[in-house]
């Protein structure tokens, strides 16, 4: 008995994704939880499973191609089955629809003629339909304001009253390949930079950004970098300042708690623990595993996750696990270049990190005269309703304290 696999809600807000790829093709036997497709959302890369054993009738989404929650995905039948067949197989009934994390209702199969036009033509439910057809409203002529452009019923409300433009005609929408000045190209914003591009404006809308900036010596910790960066290669782990920094961060966390915080409601809320998030730059855009528990662990073992982290967001296979719970950020934008900037907090955290590049810099000594010092640039920014900027000026000195004695976060190797 076939039926159709709809996309699965996986929870976290997520509405859509991207097929990825294909592990099968029409015709393919597939096996009870056999994976059959990688997805793109929000969230991570998701290697969906096959609800049940059968033949793949119908793949209904190419490669590249967005799918939402609720649409259908696959259908799974007998070999040789018709995918006509097994649309009347379960007309009018509601089937399981075997998601991923759950169970999906299923919609009769057969849909209103007025419904199968809109999905060709316009988009208009058939009460509305209905309603511009009573007052003699021409719906080619009107312009939709509902979502995606869908007309609603105070559209032809107002069109039938001449109180809105209408447009001049059907047709697809153009998207020019110029503009007055030159030659363009024009690129979806879609999977992780979208997600990067809602949760950016989302944290802007929704903290009082603030930026607080100085520099760290770090000379002395440039040493001991080398001397252990040697011992963990030997170990297959290489070893970059992050973990110092991600150790240096805890200590201060530590001491001022408000940074490791975020509003709720209209409550502050105090983590007592300490996940720290790391963005990973990768041609899609950026995402932000997080190490947990990380207070626990020694230099050694967040370097070993480190790579790990980034080696899985490289290659897509992150999870939703991977990327929740962070309760600190650190978006480490000296290992590419710059010195300062102004990070967008990792909504709802209370504070982001961005330490620069380090560099050489001359200094005067009361003891040996003109010096070179490593210098390491460290950019603040923090949610200005949870923490004043004398508190974040607080804060980064511990950092700095910490990393200008690095000695201290070997105490535990």
């Amino acid at each position: 008995m076939a039926f159709e696999f709809k996309f699965p809600d996986v929870g976290e807000g997520i509405t859509e994704g991207e097929i990825v790829k294909w592990i099968v093709k029409e015709g393919d036997m597939v096996e009870l939880d056999q994976i059959i497709a990688k997805v793109e959302t929000d969230k991570a890369v998701v290697d969906v499973p096959s609800p049940k054993a059968g033949t793949i009738l119908k793949i209904n989404f190419k490669e590249g191609e967005t799918i939402k929650v609720g649409e259908v995905l696959v259908v799974i039948g007998e070999k040789g089955e018709k995918v006509s067949k097994a649309k009347e197989k379960v007309k009018g009934k509601k089937k399981d629809a075997g998601s991923v994390v759950g169970f999906l209702e299923e919609a009769p199969e057969e849909m209103p003629k007025a419904a199968k036009k809109e999905i060709t033509g316009i988009l208009a439910t058939p009460n509305v339909r209905k309603l511009a057809k009573d007052l003699n409203v021409d719906l080619n002529k009107v312009s939709g304001s509902g979502p995606n452009g869908r007309v609603t019923k105070d559209d032809v409300e107002k069109a039938s009253k001449g109180e809105v433009k209408v447009s001049k005609a059907p047709g697809l929408i153009v998207q020019k390949k110029y503009d007055m000045f030159g030659h363009t190209q024009r690129v979806p914003l879609k999977g992780i930079r979208k997600t990067v591009a809602r949760n950016m404006r989302n944290s802007l809308d929704n903290a009082a950004h603030v930026a607080h900036m100085d520099e760290a010596d770090v000379t002395h910790l440039w040493d001991v970098r080398q001397k252990e960066k040697e011992k963990m290669k030997n170990k297959g782990i290489k070893l970059t300042f992050l973990p110092f920094l991600i150790k240096a961060v805890i200590a201060a966390l530590k001491e001022h708690p408000y940074v490791n915080a975020s509003i709720e409601n209209e409550e502050i809320v105090l983590k007592q623990y300490y996940n720290i998030g790391i963005a990973v730059d990768i041609p899609d855009g950026l995402v932000v595993p997080v190490i947990k528990g990380a207070d626990q662990k020694t230099v050694q073992q967040i370097a070993k996750e480190i790579e790990e982290l980034a080696k899985k967001a490289r290659e897509r296979t992150l999870d939703l696990m991977d990327m929740k719970g962070g309760t600190f950020t650190i978006t480490n934008v000296g290992s590419i270049g710059g010195i300062f900037s102004t990070p967008i907090i990792n909504y709802p955290e209370a504070a982001i990190l961005a330490p620069g590049r380090i560099y050489d810099k001359v200094a005067k000594s009361d003891k040996a005269g003109i010096i070179v010092k490593k210098v390491m640039p460290l950019s603040l920014s923090f949610d200005h309703r949870i923490l004043d900027g004398a508190e974040a000026a607080r804060f980064v000195n511990k950092i700095k304290e910490m990393l200008e004695n690095p000695d201290f976060l070997l105490v535990e190797e």
